[in-house]
């Protein structure tokens, strides 16, 4: 009988909203029940030691894991981390008498690897939005400012997809995850962010004949009405939501390029028409 190894997760959540740990709740292949009990990929599990909102235990009993996992499993576990970090004061995001940004620090520099699970930790997302008066930061940005030379893979989305985080965890479980190239230019899985929204949309053929909404009533692309289809890598048509049901251009609301970088600041208003311009400004134009 073959012996299945488990990789030890801790789950920090940071400023955010929960609703990255909400999203893989949602899971449903392999539900949340099999992908923290189960195999993910043959002879592979994941093993989690702290989720603040899945686990039984509280208080200082709990506290106790993120203080001892450092010390007794250094390079052993994966750090998931969901949430922007604060990094303005002590005043700003504590854990257990402990800023979120010391404790960020702590857990990422014993880390194998770091997960930053949704557009916030990824990226600053909407807590680090202007003016940001509590300074938050994405991970891997805090990380580099700090020197915690741990590698972090960003899996985006405001939530993101629990199949993303399922994908991404399953390639670093396989040791895939930090192969060459496999990791695009904002800290993404090439082979979970594959390619434009825009390509697979199924309202391409409109914005290629010219054929634009001009209300959310009307048939047609969703461009003129602020869609970010054209700029944002995800594979939100493939998989969709709530169980495959629907996703947001299926629905009839357009793309909010919530798996970018520059979510919300640099694509806001979000019914604005997208301006290429100002996506150029943010360096990292298309």
């Amino acid at each position: 009988m073959s012996r299945t190894s488990t990789l030890p997760v801790i789950w920090f959540q940071a400023a955010g909203c929960t609703g990255c740990s909400i999203s893989l709740m949602n899971a449903d292949y392999p539900d949340i029940q099999n992908l923290i009990l189960d195999e993910i990929v043959p002879g592979q599990a994941l093993s989690m030691l702290f989720h603040a909102t899945l686990m039984g235990r509280t208080g200082r009993a709990s506290l106790e894991v993120l203080e001892r996992v450092p010390i007794e499993r250094r390079g052993e576990y994966v750090l998931v981390v969901e949430g922007a970090v604060p990094t303005a004061g002590k005043e700003y995001g504590v854990v257990g008498e402990r800023t979120m940004a010391d404790r960020t620090a702590s857990l990422a520099g014993s880390a194998l690897a770091v997960l930053a699970l949704g557009s916030c930790a990824s990226y600053g997302g909407i807590p680090a939005g202007a003016p940001n008066p509590t300074g938050c930061k994405g991970v891997a940005e805090f990380l580099r400012d700090v020197g915690v030379d741990t590698p972090v893979i960003n899996v985006p989305g405001c939530p993101p997809h629990p199949r993303w985080f399922v994908e991404t965890a399953a390639y670093v479980l396989l040791g895939k995850a930090s192969r060459p190239g496999m990791v695009d230019e904002v800290g993404r899985l090439s082979a979970v962010y594959p390619g434009l929204i825009h390509e697979n949309c199924p309202r391409r053929a409109d914005f290629d004949v010219g054929r634009f909404a001009r209300s959310f009533s009307e048939e047609g692309c969703l461009y003129e009405l602020g869609c970010k289809g054209p700029y944002t890598d995800a594979s939100c048509w493939e998989h969709r939501w709530n169980g495959g049901v629907n996703w947001c251009i299926q629905a009839g609301h357009p793309c909010v390029a919530c798996c970018e970088p520059e979510f919300l600041d640099r694509v806001s208003p979000l019914y604005r028409k997208l301006d290429p311009d100002d996506i150029a400004g943010a360096g990292r134009g298309r």
